[in-house]
């Protein structure tokens, strides 16, 4: 039985540090499994975790994932077990283990894991998943959050919200402050007064955004680290130039194509009357729509809608052949507007079949194509694609992958992948920053930034500056921007001093999760001997800092009567 699940997520100028604590006791007179099951975000680390037996701690240790496997291994005969954590859906990975404890035995479960919010389509959002699976006496989510920009909007949702529930929530805020308790009683949870089942099932959501300056964006200083986030509003759109190439194989046949056309419908109404466009569609043949790229006129939208709706799905899948066609036509395309932003769109939902199908020969020559020209998206559709290779392509031509998951909402994915690139506002964007004061400094240099996005550098600052200057170089669709400011690093450290629920290193810890989180996409697309290299730096803040990634494991320990270690490790969605 779990008496008692706090929730407690501290979000400090977006970075948020989540601890799950459950405590379970045993009521029947024999020894029993004692089940902690948690769904985090993807994108989160876990940091931490521990059970404690009757006081007795047992603590995960996290280590480098090889020294961990061999460990492992020693200690268990091969096949037992598969780790405690696996990907459950689109946006989150599950943490489970069980225990066995005496009779009237209790346990404390406590989870910590942390990640940095990412601003989508103007907002932040905090994802806290709920499935107790049973009534429970103490339950409680507590949500703090400290903005020192000072919070714009903030709003909570819920997917199983009722009218008692709703009584048992509460929201207080201030300028740069906000507390959310969500503690619902025991009556409060049941589904009805005979049934002892629990309405508490599914996603607790809160979502926000900050104030903005219209200037060179908002700097934090803790403890001689800083992160500069920026995200200009209210600029002119940049004319995109896309072509959407659709894999219309045998695979894609019958839900998926449907999906398929069902999101580009809605994706050609979003077309701005400045944008050109263009489709290929491919098989083992590859087909273009028009010879060259069309304005979307509505004249031009409505006949490329009948093209979609005629869309049918047979034969091979040419990749390779599809991608460099559409090359193809950016390259020759004439009129467009001079500032505008070309990309190309690729949906699949396979591996290349025909024409070229060794994937680093596609790699390699889509690259020397592009030529850094142009930004390539790759969506891939369910979990036949090689989602490694698709992420390769995107991160070497600056653009990104996503899995689109076979469900329902797949064509709301698509379309909310394309919202988020919709709209590019800058381009070639260079943060700069003194360069004898800062160490290691994260990515600095960026070629696109879309609306309702947010640009994030970190770095430390290592001599005794006062000042930190910066400037941002960028071109927006009608002239080059310079944008200066200057941060007092006294005033900026005193922000922080008297925040009571903030734990002092943020900055640091924020810093080192986007370090890792870079150097481990930029080893995706580097060469051999540099990959080792990056996962190498990435490795040994991983384990500085304590975080859970693809390069370490968490070894957690058992009381000595049960299967002695198991491991936590972080999936990846490229397997």
């Amino acid at each position: 039985e779990i008496y008692s699940l706090h929730v407690d997520s501290k979000v400090t100028s977006r970075f948020a540090h989540t601890v799950i604590t459950s405590r379970i006791v045993n009521r029947a007179n024999e020894s029993r499994e004692a089940t902690f099951e948690v769904e985090l975000p993807k994108t989160a680390f876990i940091t931490n975790f521990s059970m404690s037996i009757d006081g007795e701690v047992y603590p995960g240790i996290i280590k480098e994932k090889a020294a961990a496997q061999n460990e492992y291994d020693t200690a268990v005969s091969q096949g037992q077990s598969a780790g405690l954590v696996k990907i459950r859906d689109r946006k989150l990975e599950q943490f489970h283990v069980s225990v066995s404890i005496a009779a009237a035995s209790k346990v404390t479960f406590e989870l910590t894991y942390e990640e940095l919010l990412k601003r989508q389509l103007g907002k932040y959002e905090l994802l806290i998943k709920v499935r107790p699976k049973q009534l429970v006496k103490h339950f409680q989510i507590d949500v703090h959050i400290f903005e020192p920009q000072g919070i714009h909007f903030l709003e909570t949702d819920s997917t199983f919200m009722t009218n008692e529930l709703t009584e048992a929530l509460t929201k207080v805020q201030n300028e740069t402050k906000a507390h959310i308790l969500f503690k619902p009683t025991l009556d409060q949870q049941k589904k009805n007064s005979e049934l002892n089942e629990t309405l508490l099932n599914g996603d607790f959501v809160v979502r926000y955004d900050v104030k903005r300056e219209a200037t060179a964006g908002d700097i934090q200083i803790v403890n001689g680290y800083f992160v500069h986030y920026f995200a200009p509003q209210e600029m002119p759109v940049f004319p995109k130039n896309v072509i959407f190439v659709i894999d219309r194989s045998g695979s894609m046949a019958g839900r998926k194509i449907e999906q398929t056309t069902d999101a580009l419908l809605k994706i050609l109404q979003d077309l701005r009357p400045e944008d050109h466009f263009n489709f290929i569609t491919f098989n083992s043949k590859v087909v273009e729509w028009k010879s060259s790229l069309l304005p979307a006129t509505e004249e031009n939208v409505a006949s490329a809608a009948a093209l979609v709706q005629t869309l049918t799905a047979r034969g091979g899948t040419d990749i390779s052949g599809a991608l460099l066609a559409a090359v193809g036509v950016l390259e020759k395309a004439e009129g467009l507007p001079e500032r505008s932003v070309s990309m190309i769109v690729l949906l699949t939902d396979g591996q290349p079949t025909s024409g070229e199908r060794n994937v680093e020969v596609i790699q390699e020559n889509v690259q020397k194509a592009i030529n850094g020209k142009y930004a390539l998206f790759c969506l891939g559709f369910g979990f036949d694609v090689s989602y490694k290779f698709l992420e390769k392509m995107a991160l070497s031509n600056g653009g990104i992958a996503r899995r689109i998951y076979e469900n329902a909402d797949a064509a709301l994915q698509f379309q909310g992948f394309y919202q988020e690139v919709a709209t590019p506002i800058l381009m070639q964007i260079e943060m700069q920053y003194p360069e004898n004061s800062i160490e290691g400094l994260t990515k600095n240099n960026f070629k696109l930034f879309f609306e309702g996005s947010e640009i994030i550098v970190s770095g430390k600052i290592s001599n005794e500056l006062d000042l930190l200057p910066v400037e941002i170089k960028a071109q927006s669709h009608t002239s080059d921007l310079t944008l200066k400011e200057e941060a007092n690093v006294k005033e900026k450290e005193q922000v922080f001093q008297n925040q009571r629920y903030i734990f002092e290193d943020f900055i640091e810890r924020l810093w080192a999760y986007l370090t890792i989180q870079q150097l481990l996409e930029k080893a995706i697309s580097a060469q051999e001997e540099n990959q080792k290299a990056l996962e190498a730096q990435a490795l040994d803040l991983s384990l500085r800092y304590s975080f859970v990634t693809p390069l370490t494991s968490m070894v957690v320990t058992k009381p000595s009567d049960q299967q002695q270690k198991e491991l936590a490790n972080k999936p990846t969605e490229a397997g």
